[in-house]
């Protein structure tokens, strides 16, 4: 049995799912976590997916993948489920999640006092 360290958290054990990066302790491919976070998860709402996990073992993860994306890329490519095979109410729940997410995070922007809002509105109206 091989096992190779990659990062803090991040190893590589060739008798688990054929030596792909997981987290270390656990059979979890940081493909697993990259793609939550890829629908636009959190890394804090990560752990409620994967409640075994700890924050930093997330952003381990996280900062693994950056580095590493071509080939973390490819593991997502190569375990992704074709798209005639995901049933459309998945689909549904995915879509809903980003708009949340989104919706969270423009609920979280500040404006300076002095921000022209009616240039925006007109921008906006223009863009219509």
């Amino acid at each position: 049995m091989s096992i190779d360290t990659l990062s803090r958290y991040v190893v590589r054990n060739d008798e688990i799912l054929g030596g792909e990066p997981i987290i270390e302790g656990t059979r979890t491919p940081v493909r697993s976590i990259v793609g939550l976070w890829r629908l636009g998860v959190m890394p804090e709402e990560i752990l409620s997916h994967l409640p075994h996990l700890t924050l930093s073992q997330v952003f381990d993860a996280l900062s693994f993948y950056l580095d590493h994306q071509a080939e973390i890329n490819e593991y997502i490519e190569h375990n992704q489920v074709p798209d005639e095979l995901v049933h459309p109410s998945v689909k549904a729940t995915g879509e809903s999640r980003r708009k949340k997410n989104l919706l969270d995070l423009a609920g979280q922007i500040e404006f300076a006092p002095d921000f022209d809002y009616k240039a925006l509105r007109e921008i906006r109206h223009a863009a219509d």
